[in-house]
């Protein structure tokens, strides 16, 4: 039987939007920090009275599944998911579970169904064309496509002095400024540089601080070698000397917030269908978009039924198969904007246990190569840390 079972991840986790979520970190860090009408939904001022500077790191691909490999690795990993070292909170990522959609809904504090960012690949509406959202320039404008305010703007105009740290190369591109507009920008390719760059714009006399930092070498490596690989392993060694050197780097006033994107699963190459080999499957589409565990088929005018109904037949249960609207009722985006909805499916397939849906002829060769996969409803996918430490007296 191919259902999910309890206890190895597979069973299925709903977001926790506005309790326990990744779109509640930054509005409870800003909280902390003083900007008016910020929420606090995960408590931070309870838990850090007198902090007037806050980095908050994301660690792609650092979900809470990961953590018992990566704690046999790094023992600051192990202290802090064991609750020795600081406090570790369970969230949720959005839905669905995947970089694009994560880094706006922590950039935003908000769901993805309110900031329009929904997949890994979207179709435009009212063209022909479906996007890749990592490799988004200014087409479509990141400010239009993206109206949400970020939380880094807000700050900005609360008047906490804000940085954004990240790769050099997503400076400018459409994807930061929808995350992450607002504030000064520092490139950062490794470790030593995110250490530099971070506790740089930590310091200094004035406060409040916020810096917003990003590591993406974890969720690489699990796509590219798979969760049980040494180049896995490597990865999270060099994310514990990067949570270890940042906390042993804080100043007295300051906290880290060390949190991620999504989770990942290994996914045999025996458990995937492909769309564009099977006629059964790619009958009455128009565009397809997402990614291997989530899809969004836009159909045929009068085709959704049938589409439905054949991808059921052929899926059974390795998939949850639905439309737009159930999708959009079960709450799993959010409420969302009216502008927003035509950009999800009008088919939307949640893939189940370790099965995938490949597209070879719409998605980019490389896909098809990838051992680690994410995007999907299940606890492996979408369970994510939040941990908290707090910087020391000298």
């Amino acid at each position: 039987m191919n259902g999910p079972r309890t206890g190895d991840g597979l069973e299925v986790v709903r977001p926790a939007y506005g309790r326990a979520s990744l779109a509640d970190v930054l509005p409870s860090a800003l909280a902390v920090l003083g900007v008016p009408g910020s929420p606090d939904p995960l408590h931070l001022t309870d838990q850090l009275p007198g902090v007037r500077r806050i980095a908050v790191l994301l660690v792609d691909g650092f979900g809470t599944y990961q953590l018992p490999a990566a704690s046999a690795i790094g023992g600051t990993i192990a202290d802090l998911s064991a609750g020795r070292l600081g406090q570790h909170t369970p969230l949720t990522s959005g839905f669905p579970s995947t970089t694009p959609v994560s880094l706006v809904t922590l950039g935003t504090g908000a769901p993805p169904g309110s900031h329009g960012v929904l997949g890994i690949s979207l179709h435009v509406p009212g063209t022909d064309r479906v996007f890749d959202l990592l490799r988004w320039g200014d087409d479509p404008d990141p400010a239009s496509w993206q109206p949400v305010p970020t939380q880094l703007e807000r700050a900005t105009a609360a008047g906490v002095r804000v940085t954004l740290v990240t790769r050099p190369e997503f400076d400018g591109t459409g994807l930061t400024t929808a995350a992450n507009r607002g504030g000064a920008f520092r490139g950062a390719s490794d470790v030593d540089g995110l250490v530099t760059e971070i506790l740089g714009a930590l310091s200094g006399d004035d406060a409040p601080v916020l810096v917003s930092g990003y590591y993406r070498e974890m969720d690489k490596a699990g796509h590219v070698h798979g969760l049980t690989s040494p180049e896995w392993a490597g990865t999270a060694a060099d994310v514990d000397a990067l949570i270890t050197r940042l906390a042993d780097g804080l100043p007295e006033d300051a906290a880290l917030l060390v949190t991620a994107d999504h989770g990942q699963i290994d996914v045999p190459h025996n458990r995937r269908y492909d769309l564009d080999t099977d006629p059964r499957l790619s009958s009455g589409l128009r565009f397809v978009a997402g990614e291997p565990r989530v899809r969004y088929l836009h159909v045929t005018p009068g085709a959704e039924d049938d589409v439905i109904a054949a991808w059921r037949a052929v899926l059974g249960a390795d998939a949850e198969v639905v439309s737009r609207a159930e999708a959009v009722a079960g709450g799993w985006f959010g409420p969302v904007a009216e502008p927003h909805l035509a950009r999800i499916g009008d088919v939307v397939v949640i893939m189940r246990d370790l099965a995938a849906m490949m597209a070879s002829k719409h998605d980019p060769p490389s896909v098809a190569t990838l051992i680690a996969l994410h995007g999907a409803n299940t606890a492996a996918e979408m369970s994510i840390p939040l941990f908290i430490l707090r910087g020391s007296a000298s």
